[in-house]
């Protein structure tokens, strides 16, 4: 029998707590995964904030994480893609609506999968370098992609296809940020960003055309400008605080869609615990007023903003079009980067918990990853 060994999340608020985990198994369409290296997220760390506020239908105890990388030992009825003995990286699904909140969790040894949300890891690069894309990668997407968000068009990614029309990505640096911008260029784009100064010359190398510092105070102006009267098709609201310049530029320069990434306040700034502090009363305070005004503004401009959830993409066209179609060429040619870069942290699952708290206290164009043993 194999062993199996999770960091469990056990209660609202919990620290991760790291024992045995059962051994999963790959139903149809699905693989089970040996992981070497996972990274962490702000939802990881949002979700262990904010107990069951924003994911209310997520059973204690579980196991969170979303980025996985490793090699295959079990495939699932109708699997075509992968074998057993693939090196590949996966979005784990577990923490979404009707899914496994245990073994799909990617805080673990072995995790299930879906084959839909797989990509093979090319040759020369590393588990830890392929753990940092699945949520950011798949956010990007959705935003992008979706119908219901800026729908652009997605039917060519090899970026052989060039179009007039500008997609703007506010806060370019960001996980997500980077790959929006190498997927809006794939599919065409011209992409305006947004970073601080030291990390524009790296958007510029992912696609960008022109990147400008979002703290300065003439920044909408300037993305406006640079936009040079093309039709601006899209605008990616990400991190906190982002959803107000976007919708700004979006009244400039004609652009009707928002995609936003990030809520208007940060629910890191509250206690970990339950109790109705003064502290989370204000909170959610700003919250409530601050998307209230979002919303009145966006009616008022005839703006179209709504959140990003990143998850879709798994039971639309967009997911199959990214994992399947645009993945395995694009990262083993080298025409979508592994951005950010990996900082490993370290290895084993006890130190889970310190990088969701180092995530915590800020992290800029970097991915934090943390390895696993490899045991038989």
């Amino acid at each position: 029998m194999v062993n199996n060994t999770a960091a469990w999340i056990d209660s609202p608020y919990a620290e991760l707590s790291v024992r045995p985990s059962p051994y999963p198994h790959a139903a149809a369409g699905q693989l089970v995964i040996r992981v070497e290296a996972v990274a962490v997220n702000p939802l990881d760390a949002i979700i262990q904030s904010n107990g069951r506020f924003m994911y209310g239908w997520l059973k204690y105890p579980a196991v969170m994480g979303e980025d996985v990388a490793g090699e295959i030992v079990d495939v699932g009825p109708g699997v075509e893609r992968f074998a057993a003995g693939d090196r590949v990286f996966a979005y784990a699904l577990g923490l979404e609506k009707g899914r496994d909140h245990i073994s799909e969790g990617g805080f673990q040894q072995y995790v299930v999968v879906e084959e839909s949300m797989t990509a093979p890891i090319p040759g020369t690069a590393s588990a830890s370098d392929a753990a940092v894309l699945p949520l950011a990668l798949s956010t990007a997407a959705a935003g992008l992609f979706e119908q219901n968000q800026l729908a652009l068009d997605f039917a060519t990614l090899d970026g052989s296809r060039t179009r007039n029309e500008v997609v703007v990505i506010w806060g370019g640096a960001t996980s997500v940020g980077m790959n929006a911008v190498q997927l809006a260029r794939a599919a065409g784009y011209r992409v305006i960003a947004t970073a601080s100064p030291s990390n524009h010359t790296l958007l510029r190398t992912l696609g960008a055309e022109e990147v400008f510092d979002y703290r300065d105070p003439g920044v909408i102006a300037a993305v406006c400008a640079a936009a040079g009267g093309s039709r601006v098709a899209g605008i990616f609201a990400i991190a906190v605080g982002s959803a107000d310049p976007c919708i700004t530029i979006a009244a400039k320069t004609g652009a009707t869609r928002v995609a936003l990434a990030s809520p208007p306040v940060s629910f890191y700034d509250q206690p970990r615990n339950g109790r109705l502090s003064a502290q989370r009363i204000s909170l959610f305070r700003q919250l409530i007023w601050k998307n209230a005004t979002l919303h009145v503004r966006c009616a008022f401009r005839r703006i179209r903003a709504r959140y990003v959830w990143g998850s879709s993409i798994a039971t639309s066209a967009v997911g199959p079009a990214i994992w399947a179609g645009y993945l395995p060429s694009a990262v083993a040619e080298g025409r979508h980067a592994f951005a950010p870069a990996p900082r490993v942290i370290g290895e084993g699952l006890d130190l889970i918990q310190s990088a969701v708290d180092a995530l915590r206290d800020g992290v800029s164009a970097e991915k934090l990853v943390v390895t696993l043993p490899q045991t038989d």
